[in-house]
């Protein structure tokens, strides 16, 4: 009784520490967010056509006002990422006087979905409909109509060319300047063409990752834009007539004519797609290109950066947000209600020997094959099992393209997962002395019932919290572009619908992690550690296996799929960690239950929630 009193008061103080920390680095990071008063932020909502709507945040300077006029520019994240994702470069341009939208583009974030299945393209992921509110309403009076611009990475950076093109032909057809005075595109040149450029009456900055995973696309199959014709052509496309072309970009180099409009810069950074955005040369770039479009004469050099810190202050939210439910869980299993799913853990298994060591580590080793081989053949049959989603249409049916091949390979993988553990048992641990008893898999259904109650109340304590915290402070908890963030009430419908297949998997884990993986006299750490790798290194090989690739030839191996490989960035931390939380939540209640169905609630919400989504208007 003493010891378990003993361990309520650590878990009661573990769980105080913990949202005091999330509080306490929320608040820093909102400060950084909003340069410590100096700048306003909050949500917006635009309405569009075809009764679409863009939620957006606005980062106002108090310096811009009616008489004193601010620059404004539309900051457009690309596939996969919500607003959240780019709110460095909305601090940084915000800190030096210019008004910032941080857009959660078309079918991503809390924006509806869009009539259009190719929205980066025709509307610009929405950012069409800002740049007209803010060129034709006389709310925003303290925006300067004569500068807009807008800038985006990835297929946000598509969207920032094509709205160039889009306003520079409404631009010929009226004889008015083009409503878009500046574009800068980072991380694509794909749309750098003849037919979209000749068009453009903007000034236009480029900046491509020298090393982009995704550059065996361009013309030239690299990411060298010293001789791409793509980056050439942009420059080219700013020469008046009759002046000489280039035939070699020198980069970082400005050509043309602001005032005129056709200003041309290009930038190569060395960095890889994903992480271009959040590195401070990228950024740097980015500040002076429109300090000067824009004529901004700023106290701050373009060196004088404070985004990472709301980044690192976001990963600190994010691991004490989980650390968190631990205690939580542990706290309302004093609860009458509750208290009957506590139970002895059963005794652990005798350690592997032998013939025992080599199953174990065969199995290890299969799992982490098979989870490696399957992946990117899950990822195609999701797009032929999921139609509508893979082609971008409105759906309810499975409406996640991403997601889709994710969960398929759960469902397999978790499947598999079950089989290697029935067959050990059958052929080999059953022969010496293993008993189902000892997996802690024995239950009822008024106790799953139970269980499930107790982890739908968890996951209401993690996402009501961050509901608070973000409605006080407007930050979540994020760091690069892993990051939990709020959520919509129609969600739930697809957490519902997603989970029960997640669950193959995460039950899976539970079972092989706490009833073949844990061992008489074997350290906690040393185990939590193994199932980490168990659970995430098939994962981890595609990753090693595409940049592996990468690195020897300048191609990457999988190549119509390296958007599904890039999205592991996010989910192989999720995997390692799914271990610690099923095993932590196993010696609380004996049983292998309660983590897959805590977890499966809580990564499967940030799953859904940071991804496109293609649900009806």
């Amino acid at each position: 009784m003493a010891g378990q009193n003993k361990e309520l008061k650590r878990g009661r103080k573990l769980l105080l520490v913990s949202l005091l920390v999330i509080l306490l680095s929320s608040l820093i990071a909102s400060l950084v967010q909003s340069s410590f008063g100096r700048v306003q932020v909050y949500d917006i909502k635009v309405p569009a056509h075809n009764g679409q709507w863009l939620v957006a945040d606005l980062y106002k300077p108090r310096s811009a006002t009616r008489d004193n006029p601010a620059p404004l520019v539309v900051v457009i994240p690309g596939f996969q990422r919500s607003k959240e994702a780019l709110a460095n470069v909305a601090i940084e341009l915000s800190r030096r006087g210019i008004v910032a939208v941080l857009i959660d583009p078309y079918a991503q974030g809390f924006s509806s979905a869009s009539m259009s299945r190719i929205a980066a393209t025709t509307e610009g992921y929405g950012m069409f409909a800002v740049v007209d509110y803010a060129a034709g309403t006389p709310n925003l009076n303290y925006v300067d109509k004569s500068r807009i611009g807008a800038t985006g990475h990835s297929a946000g950076g598509n969207a920032a060319i094509r709205g160039a093109s889009y306003f520079g032909r409404e631009s010929i057809e009226t004889g008015e300047p083009s409503k878009l005075h500046s574009v800068f595109v980072s991380g694509y040149v794909l749309t750098l063409r003849d037919d979209v450029l000749e068009h453009v009456r903007s000034n236009v900055g480029v900046s491509y990752a020298f090393y982009d995973e995704g550059a065996y696309r361009n013309e030239l199959k690299d990411g060298d834009m010293r001789y791409a014709p793509e980056a050439i052509r942009t420059v080219n496309s700013g020469l008046l007539p009759g002046a000489e072309g280039i035939d070699e970009v020198e980069l970082d180099r400005y050509y043309g004519s602001k005032s005129d409009r056709t200003l041309r810069v290009v930038h190569n950074e060395r960095v890889l797609h994903p992480f271009q955005p959040y590195i401070t040369e990228a950024m740097t770039n980015q500040i002076e290109y429109f300090e000067r479009v824009f004529d901004i004469e700023s106290e701050l050099s373009s060196d004088d950066q404070v985004w990472y810190w709301k980044e690192l202050l976001g990963l600190v939210s994010l691991i004490a947000a989980l650390v968190a439910v631990i205690p939580m869980g542990r706290l309302l299993l004093e609860i009458p209600y509750f208290k009957p799913l506590v139970h002895p853990p059963p005794p652990a298994l005798a350690k592997a020997r032998g013939k025992g060591l080599l199953v174990f580590w065969g199995l290890f080793v299969i799992g982490a094959l098979i989870a490696c081989f399957t992946y990117i053949p899950m990822a195609e049959l999701s797009q032929k099992l999921f139609v509508a989603a893979s082609t971008r249409q409105q759906t309810w049916f499975f409406p996640q393209r991403m997601n889709n091949a994710v969960m398929l390979w759960a469902v397999l993988n978790g499947t598999v997962g079950f089989l290697l553990f029935w067959l050990s048992y059958r052929f080999f641990g059953k022969k010496r002395g293993v008993r189902p008893e000892l997996w802690g898999a024995s239950t009822s259904v008024a106790e799953l019932l139970r269980t499930f109650v107790l982890a739908f109340t968890l996951f209401l304590f993690y996402f009501l919290f961050l509901f608070m915290v973000y409605y006080f402070l407007h930050v979540d908890y994020r760091f690069l572009f892993m990051g939990v963030r709020s959520f919509q009430a129609p969600l739930l419908v697809l957490l519902a619908m997603y989970v029960p297949f997640f669950l193959i998997f995460l039950l899976s884990n539970s079972l092989r992690i706490n009833g073949a993986m844990r061992f008489e006299g074997e350290p906690e750490w040393k185990s939590l550690l193994v199932g980490g790798f168990a659970n995430s290194l098939g994962l981890m090989l595609i990753v090693v296996v595409q940049y592996v690739t990468f690195a020897m030839t300048g191609t990457v191996y999988w190549t119509d799929g390296w958007l599904y490989v890039n999205l592991l960035f996010a989910v192989v931390p999720m995997m390692f960690f799914l271990p610690y939380f099923n095993r932590y939540f196993f010696r609380m209640t004996g049983r292998i239950y309660l983590g897959p169905m805590t977890t499966g609630l809580i990564f499967i919400m940030i799953l859904i929630s940071n991804t496109v989504i293609y649900i009806p208007l």
